[in-house]
């Protein structure tokens, strides 16, 4: 089946099932072989069901989201994350480590612009136009959000595509705010992958300070309350 090509599927915000992009397809099929315990199937939204604050990802890693079947649990980038949503009072606990661990999120919820794990963690563009249907469909289901935080220029641009806007619009830069319209916001960050923290192009007071400039912007209190 080619990108796109299943038409009724638009409709949903979520579908384990889905095979529209060929290549992810083949690719998590091997994933499952490889490892029969992984989850290795799309990874649903995790959180709470009218959130103010969205957080969007990239993609599933593969130790990760695509062996836990949750967003940023268990691999290196939820560390960080799930410790800065607890500080912040969004988290019940400090640490992610798998989908039946107890955490939940208090106000936020975590999604990512690809649903699949890509080879590589590298999604073809043809693969982030597919899935994008979901991220829109996800939008529009939680009128609730305020805020939208992009964590990394592909979630950037996903969020972009999903409200139907021009990306020459809105240029990504970490902590750069975006009103997209008249009652929600984008903010980006870096990625807080391995890679960008243990290069130092995102530390965790940097970091902190932008997932706490997010909930100002949601109208949370630093207890995950609604202010």
């Amino acid at each position: 089946m080619a990108a796109g090509a299943d038409a009724p599927r638009r409709s949903k915000t979520f579908d384990k099932s889905c095979v529209r992009c060929p290549r992810l397809a083949t690719f998590l099929a091997e994933i499952r072989a490889r490892h029969p315990a992984y989850w290795a199937h799309p990874v649903p939204a995790f959180g709470a069901a009218a959130p103010r604050l969205l957080i969007v990802g990239l993609a599933p890693g593969l130790h990760g989201a695509n062996r836990t079947g949750r967003p940023f649990t268990g691999d290196f980038a939820g560390i960080l994350l799930y410790e800065t949503l607890h500080e912040l009072g969004l988290a019940s606990r400090p640490q992610s480590i798998a989908a039946d661990d107890g955490l939940a999120l208090i106000d936020a919820r975590i999604t990512n612009a690809v649903k699949c794990l890509p080879p590589a963690n590298k999604p073809l563009p043809q693969e982030i136009r597919c899935c994008n249907s979901y991220l829109a469909n996800e939008l529009a289901a939680l009128p609730s959000v305020r805020v939208i935080l992009a964590l990394g220029r592909v979630a950037h641009e996903a969020v972009i595509l999903a409200c139907g806007l021009k990306r020459s619009a809105f240029v990504f830069a970490h902590a750069r705010q975006h009103a997209l319209d008249g009652t929600r916001r984008l903010i980006d960050s870096y990625h807080c992958s391995r890679y960008n923290t243990q290069t130092r192009r995102l530390t965790a007071t940097m970091f902190k300070t932008v997932v706490a400039q997010a909930c100002a912007l949601a109208q949370l209190g630093s207890n995950g309350a609604r202010i």
